[in-house]
């Protein structure tokens, strides 16, 4: 029986898989990479050559955000798009799962949230090229076989799904939430046709070299559905007051407006954009409330959750205020 950890073996088999690729070239150790929200994210050199390997953990079930495979598949399905995605190097199918996808140059930065500080110029103009990324995203062909796309969600299916999250957060911490649930369930906006949907679009997800998309990130909780979901969350980080004690003022952004037009690109205006951006925010705070929860209960300690409550709080607000 095998004495080596699980990390141990892991190390292993990438080595073993991606000298099959490079011939003759050392493979390097792996080094845990900070950030990654799924599984287990490492680095690796073959060579002069940079992969980042995504592995299900060690006895935990390959669903949801542990699900490495279903991510090495949207990859490959977007490989060669207009949408900018890591090319996929190799996949390992025995369980623990894991692939090995290039490492992207660039940073993702969130300008009203992340350290450091863009300039107000480069933010700006990241943030609309991200709208035309998106549009792109939206275009594509989700019928391929190779993506082996899920059933679509639609609007009512995802109020229901984050309506779990955000009950699952003590009441003392989303006032007048459950408010807000009845009134986006009872008046959910006729559906769109379905496309390729990313889940957390935003400008933290997009790796950019100065002002040029290199690639799309965090695919862990891809879906299909109604294009206004992706756009509703997206809107959101144009605008440091829907994040109170949190965000800061960025000159020059581009208004909830522009990027709009930028996604759209000159197709007519799209119907009920203010029940989604009320998802969007439903969303945040039901997040926000879930993480600081775990904080408070010691599963992932965070002292700065603590400044969250002042932003669930603006979340829901201004969310029943875009539903008047």
């Amino acid at each position: 029986m095998s004495t080596a950890t699980p990390v141990a073996e892991l190390a292993l088999r990438v080595r073993d898989r991606l000298a099959l690729r490079h011939p003759g070239v050392s493979v390097g150790e792996l080094a845990t990479l900070p950030g990654g929200h799924s599984g287990l994210t490492y680095s690796v050199t073959a060579g002069e050559r940079k992969y980042v390997v995504k592995a299900v953990p060690p006895g935990q079930r390959p669903i949801g955000r542990n699900d490495m495979l279903r991510q090495a598949r949207v990859l490959r399905a977007l490989s060669g798009s207009a949408v900018p995605v890591p090319g996929v190097a190799a996949v390992d199918e025995i369980e623990p799962a894991w692939f090995a996808m290039e490492f992207a140059p660039g940073e993702a930065v969130e300008p009203v949230l992340d350290e450091p500080e863009l300039p107000s110029a480069t933010a700006r103009a990241r943030m609309l090229d991200s709208a035309r990324v998106l549009r792109e995203l939206h275009d594509t062909d989700v019928r391929g076989p190779d993506l082996e796309a899920p059933e679509p969600l639609d609007a009512a299916g995802e109020v229901e799904r984050w309506s779990r999250t955000m009950r699952a957060v003590p009441a003392e911490l989303r006032p007048d939430g459950e408010e807000l649930l009845a009134r986006l369930a009872e008046d959910v906006p006729d559906g769109l046709p379905p496309v390729l949907l990313h889940g957390d679009f935003r400008l933290g997800n997009v790796l950019y070299v100065g002002e040029r998309a290199v690639a799309v990130v965090d695919w862990e909780i891809w879906s299909v559905g109604d294009p206004r979901i992706d756009l509703g969350w997206f809107l959101l980080f144009a605008d440091h007051h829907n994040f109170p004690q949190l965000g800061r003022a960025v000159p020059g952004l581009p208004t909830e407006a522009e990027l709009l037009d930028a996604y759209r690109d000159g197709e007519p205006e799209l119907p009920a954009m203010n029940w989604f951006r009320a998802l969007g925010r439903m969303k945040m705070a039901a997040i926000m409330g879930h993480n600081l929860r775990r904080h408070r209960e010691g599963k992932h300690h965070d002292p700065d959750q603590e400044r969250l409550p002042p932003t669930i709080a603006a979340m829901i607000r201004t969310a029943s205020d875009l539903l008047d």
